[in-house]
This record gives structure tokens, C-alpha cells and sequence, in this order.
């Protein structure tokens, strides 16, 4: 990843505004997450990468302790606070590849959109020596696609792209297409490689409708798109906004949202 390679530390530096736009994870995620690895109070559990803790309510309500691993310092602050009910949660400030954490005492390692961060052949072999025999990977991210019901609106922010966020990393505009089985596939058994078990995928789909101003502010929550020059976005902003308003108002945005599962044998 060219462009987000390296850019880590943006995410930290908008984190309300991340824990407020991002979205979370559909239920029926869960439930084959559960139904593949049954989490209780008995349960030990890492999230690697919490961010604004889209992905960590439904884990903590299973009683579990769970212990969170976040680069920023924003995000582990804003985290303990959200979650300060929960006495058996605790956020390590740190990258995952860096903190310590024990050998063969987890029942799940999980990540959601977040373990593309982590080297792969550290990241794997590291959550692999820290589950328990039998214990489960799980790896999820969101996908979105751009409103597929309004070609105008999506050409216009094409030009967009191109005048201002393609100039700006000097790069040219990527064809965006919608994320795949397959590709939902070959991420599944990458963590093969590394001795899992039992590999399993799944996508799960919904759609998500903003006015021109929530679509702006979701998208400064991107890395590639907060690393440009705050003049240079806000005008980008503005345009994408003003487009968005010239046809009809709003803007839908398709989500593909994939599942990783991997057992320790």
C-alpha cells in the first residue's frame, strides 16, 4: 500500500471525529465469530488496534477480559474512558509488533481494520505463539464501495480525485472496484501459512446514506486523505461537498465487511 504505508500516526490526530464517523460491525459478524470461538467470562481476549472501539462492545459483553493494543495515545485515552464500566477491560499503548504480551494464554486474537497495519510475517507468527491450543484469529474489515445508483455524482468526484488527491501524492487515480470473494479468500488463508487451522471466511453487506457534510468529515478520518495539506483538503472538501449537493444532496456508500477466521491447532 504505497499511499497509506507509513501514515499510521494521522488516524491518532482526529480520533473524536474517527470514533464518531466510523462504523461498527453487523451483528451477524459476531455471531459466526461466537459461533466459531465461544467467548465467556472465563475468556481471555487481545484487540489489536482498538481505534475508536467500533469493534469492542459485543466482545466485552461476553464477560471477557480483554486487553487492547492501540498506537495512538488519543485513541487508548478516549477508550478507556468509553469503556471505564467494563473493570475487567485495559488498553497498551503501543504497536502490536512491539508490546510484550504472554505465550499460549489467549482463546482470541482479534483485529478489524486495523491488522493491515502490522507486518504480516511478524503480525501472524506473533498472534499465532500468543493464542491458546485451540484458540481463534479473527480479522475483519470494512470495505466501502462509492454510490453505485449515481454514475454523475460518482464521475464528478472522480475529476475530483484526480485534481486534487492524485496531484497531491502524485499518483494516478486507481479504478475503484467493489472487494471480492476472492480476495475476502486469499486474505482467509494467508494466516495458513503461518500454521492455522480450520480457515473460514464470510462477507456480510450493508449500505450507509450521508448528506455532503457527514461525507466529508467521514472522509477526513482517512490516512491518505488527512495526510494532504489541510488547504489543499479543505478545498477538496468543499468541491466533493458541492458536488454531492448539485445531485440530489446525499451520497450512498456500499460496505462489503469480510471475516477471517483462523484456529490455533
Amino acid at each position: 500500500m504505497p499511499i497509506t504505508s507509513g501514515l499510521e500516526w494521522t488516524f491518532d490526530t482526529v480520533a473524536a471525529s474517527y470514533e464518531k464517523m466510523r462504523p461498527g460491525y453487523v451483528d451477524e459478524l459476531y455471531n459466526a465469530l461466537f459461533e466459531y470461538i465461544p467467548i465467556n467470562e472465563n475468556s481471555s481476549a487481545v484487540e489489536v488496534g482498538i481505534g475508536g472501539g467500533q469493534a469492542t462492545l459485543p466482545i466485552l459483553q461476553t464477560g471477557c477480559r480483554l486487553t487492547a493494543i492501540e498506537y495512538g495515545e488519543n485513541f487508548s485515552e478516549l477508550c478507556r474512558r468509553k469503556f471505564a464500566d467494563f473493570p475487567k477491560f485495559s488498553v497498551i499503548t503501543g504497536k502490536f509488533e512491539d508490546v510484550e504480551l504472554g505465550k499460549n494464554e489467549y482463546d482470541l486474537i482479534y483485529s478489524a481494520s486495523a491488522f493491515h497495519w502490522v507486518p504480516e510475517e511478524i503480525g501472524y507468527p506473533k498472534a499465532f505463539s500468543m493464542l491458546k491450543s485451540g484458540g481463534a484469529f479473527a480479522r475483519f474489515a470494512n470495505h466501502p464501495y462509492r454510490d453505485k445508483g449515481n454514475p454523475a455524482l460518482t464521475e464528478e468526484i472522480d475529476i475530483l480525485y484526480d485534481m486534487y488527491y492524485c496531484k497531491f501524492h502524485n499518483k494516478k487515480r486507481e479504478v475503484l472496484t467493489e472487494y471480492s470473494k476472492e480476495q475476502a479468500e486469499e486474505r482467509a488463508f494467508t494466516a495458513e501459512k503461518y500454521g492455522f487451522a480450520d480457515i473460514r471466511y464470510a462477507l456480510f453487506f450493508r449500505t450507509r446514506t450521508f448528506s455532503a457534510k457527514e461525507y466529508s468529515a467521514l472522509l477526513g478520518t482517512y490516512s491518505d486523505h488527512i495526510a494532504i495539506d489541510e488547504e489543499i483538503r479543505s478545498e477538496f472538501f468543499t468541491e466533493i461537498e458541492k458536488a454531492i449537493n448539485r445531485h440530489g444532496g446525499t451520497i450512498t456508500i456500499y460496505d462489503t465487511i469480510d471475516l477471517q477466521l483462523a484456529r490455533m491447532p
